[in-house]
């Protein structure tokens, strides 16, 4: 019986290991710059996923709700076109460790808290374009490089 208690009490704690690694936010800096280049700060952005809708200034790094869903960006500062952007979610390591030690239940879970998945932490968005930020391409101490979204065919 004791055994089987403490089998319980162990598979519930790593049921849920990147809830426990990770908080339900992560931090996002987003720069904006005009298409020659020169940075813009304070343009007003909003962030929106299934979570919901966060604002942030551009220049400062904000809390942005983790989700398994990407997250889309714009930002508008009056002396620019806007800035459209979406920022890819990609699962963490903390996923891979539900996988490997919590198995499926705790892998649901993160997945539907959203705590299983990263947006790239740092991203410049550029006024009068769209562009896409995949977190897979982040360097570390570097903004993720935006690449302009492939056409769909008609």
């Amino acid at each position: 019986m004791l055994r089987t208690a403490a089998a319980i009490a162990f598979a519930l704690a790593m049921s849920a290991c990147a809830s426990i690694v990770n908080e339900t936010t992560h931090p996002m800096k987003i720069e904006t710059n005009r298409a020659d280049g020169s940075a813009v700060e304070g343009a007003e952005c909003k962030l929106v996923n299934d979570y919901g809708t966060t604002t942030a200034r551009s220049g400062e790094t904000s809390q942005v709700r983790r989700s398994s869903k990407d997250l889309d960006i714009s930002c508008r500062h009056p002396e620019n076109p806007d800035a459209v952007a979406r920022a890819i979610s990609r699962a963490n390591a903390g996923l891979a460790g539900n996988i490997l030690f919590g198995g499926g239940i705790g892998a649901i879970i993160d997945h539907n808290k959203g705590t299983a998945y990263t947006y790239p932490t740092w991203i410049r968005m550029v006024f009068g374009k769209t562009l896409v930020f995949d977190r897979s391409n982040e360097k570390e101490g570097q903004p993720v490089v935006g690449t302009e979204p492939a056409a769909v065919a008609k």
